[in-house]
């Protein structure tokens, strides 16, 4: 029997449009479910998708420091957040929710 070969699965492979990669932050937003770290990994992803490099000049921070932020392992502050964002061409949106009182 043939061994079956396997990848690892990246999803910046196939971030390829802002709509996929605008639809693809919105759903790690909704998963989140209050997890920074978990939103810092979904920009990376981004980030890797459209070239670290060019993210991290046009957001005004070094590669090292971009890669650390975005790494998952911790929460960036809403400045660095706010940084990549517009160097993605991306924004947040706000909206009211319905709480059950």
């Amino acid at each position: 029997m043939a061994k079956t070969m396997t990848t690892k699965y990246d999803i910046a492979e196939h971030l390829r449009t802002p709509e996929e990669m605008a639809a693809y932050l919105e759903a790690c937003l909704e998963e989140a479910n209050g997890d920074a770290a978990f939103i810092a990994k979904a920009l990376g992803d981004i980030a890797r998708a459209k070239g670290m490099t060019q993210v991290a000049r046009d957001a005004g921070l070094s590669r090292e420091s971009l890669y650390k932020a975005l790494s998952g392992e911790r929460s960036p502050g809403l400045d660095t957040v706010l940084k990549v964002l517009h160097a993605l061409g991306l924004k947040l949106h706000a909206e009211a929710v319905q709480k059950n009182c």
